[in-house]
């Protein structure tokens, strides 16, 4: 009688131990899906930019898309710059008037201006410098791309525009017009996707 009790005491034991694996397998195979899937269904996707503050008070933004520009201007604010943010569609641009440019109208005004320092474009993204944009002023940046066009070139390439510059007081509404240069060979920037 001992050694049936005993028989079916080990018996039991395997069973509980074999439910126990399979509920352990089962539970981490739901974790495995849920991981998975709950991106896909609640359509979680790559930000549209990434900034960094540095330590000498520049900020860096990486643009993965233009999307978000709202957004965008918030963080910026956050960090000490007002900004006013365009994001257009290929061929279209803002019409000019927006408000008073620091450093004037023309190229040779705004070399070494404010506007000129405030916020540059290059190929590792878009670097600002705030101690260019006073109290009372906003920097003002607008930018256009077009993912698809490639220019007859066998690399994938992106042609946009980027224009920035630092308003007194404050900014108009972009009055989107035809952007008369965006055909144009010399006219708009070529970098690789991904800025």
């Amino acid at each position: 009688m001992e050694l049936k009790a005993e028989i079916t005491a080990r018996a039991e034991r395997r069973r509980r131990t074999g439910r126990r694996l399979l509920t352990g397998a089962a539970v981490a195979g739901l974790a495995a899906a849920a991981a998975i899937m709950v991106p896909l269904l609640t359509g979680a996707e790559r930000p549209a930019y990434a900034v960094t503050k540095h330590s000498d008070g520049t900020i860096s933004v990486k643009l993965n898309e233009l999307r978000d520009a709202d957004e965008l201007e918030q963080d910026l604010k956050r960090m000490g710059v007002p900004a006013d943010i365009t994001y257009l569609k290929p061929g279209k641009w803002c019409e000019g008037g927006r408000g008073e440019i620091v450093g004037g109208g023309s190229t040779e005004e705004w070399k070494d201006s404010a506007s000129d320092k405030a916020a540059r474009l290059g190929l590792s993204g878009l670097e600002i410098d705030p101690r260019y944009v006073g109290e009372g002023q906003t920097l003002v940046m607008a930018f256009s791309e077009d993912r698809d066009q490639a220019f007859g070139r066998k690399t994938p390439e992106v042609a946009w525009q980027f224009s920035a510059y630092v308003v007194n007081g404050p900014v108009k509404p972009c009055v989107v017009v035809d952007n008369p240069i965006w055909n144009d060979v010399d006219g708009p920037g070529r970098p690789p996707a991904g800025m």
